[in-house]
């Protein structure tokens, strides 16, 4: 009752919904990147939301289960196998994602879950605390849990989800420190295209471009930080925060992307263009 894992692409984890309600011993949540894209895995194949998936960067999971499952692949399309919808998977047949063409992660559920061992009540891989199961590696067997604990699976009525193969407009509000940039700088912010760069990560969605000028300069102490805060540093290109963000930090919050739009946020490719919308 496992997945043999034969390749993983350029990054694997297996997430749940993570670990809130940790803030207190300096532990953040974590989970999956894109939240909608597991509930709807999870929900395809009749598993509890918080259920382990796998979460997979650009593709390139090849898996081989050892006992005939149900299967669902949400989030960015891969070719090879069918998406948002279920599948069922007979042992010893293997299972492959090819690189997508549009989005950045995918993920794979599996009916019963991935039944790694939990880490403070959660199994997700939190990559900046270093909490959690490994990084799923080639040649790993990873355990699921037993199907007759999942509800009823088939079709799921969400809507279609597409991912934009241009420039993503995220919807924003102005954050508790906007005044470090003043109104020139938040206007320029919203006018500036902005580029996501390839030092992102699970961390946060790091933009460049032309760099924001602070209008104080002077030091903060460290604040509280959270999903989807639009964090400037030193450089003034700003950084948007996803799953594994440090719980505090010392640079101007000068917004906040809106929390449902952080899972298109972190879809958002390395070269792709980003553009910031100021929701009234």
């Amino acid at each position: 009752m496992s997945l043999r894992v034969h390749a993983t692409g350029p990054l694997t984890t297996v997430q749940d919904l993570g670990r809130p309600g940790n803030a207190d011993i300096g532990v953040g949540r974590s989970g999956a990147a894109d939240r909608a894209a597991a509930r709807l895995a999870n929900r395809l194949v009749g598993n509890e939301p918080h259920a382990a998936v796998l979460e997979v960067t650009l593709g390139g999971l090849e898996v081989e289960p050892t006992r005939d499952v149900v299967v669902a692949v949400t989030g960015a399309p891969c070719p090879g196998v069918p998406m948002e919808s279920t599948t069922e998977w007979r042992a010893g047949e293997r299972l492959a994602l090819g690189t997508p063409k549009v989005g950045l992660r995918t993920y794979l559920a599996v009916r019963g879950g991935v039944d790694v061992a939990p880490v403070l009540g959660s199994r997700s891989t939190d990559l900046l605390a270093r909490l959690g199961p490994p990084v799923v590696e080639a040649g790993t067997e990873l355990p699921l849990g037993a199907d007759r604990s999942a509800g009823p699976y088939g079709a799921d009525f969400a809507p279609h989800r597409s991912f934009p193969d241009g420039p993503v407009r995220l919807p924003v509000l102005r954050g508790p420190r906007d005044d470090f940039v003043g109104d020139a700088g938040w206007k320029a912010f919203l006018a500036r295209p902005w580029t996501a760069s390839s030092r992102s990560n699970r961390v946060g969605l790091r933009l460049e471009g032309e760099a924001l000028k602070r209008v104080d300069i002077s030091e903060l102490p460290s604040e509280g930080m959270a999903r989807g805060a639009i964090q400037v540093p030193p450089s003034g290109e700003p950084v948007v925060f996803l799953a594994d963000h440090p719980l505090t930090g010392g640079y101007p919050v000068i917004g906040y992307v809106d929390d449902d739009a952080v899972d298109l946020a972190a879809q958002v490719r390395p070269g792709q263009g980003v553009r910031f919308v100021e929701r009234g």
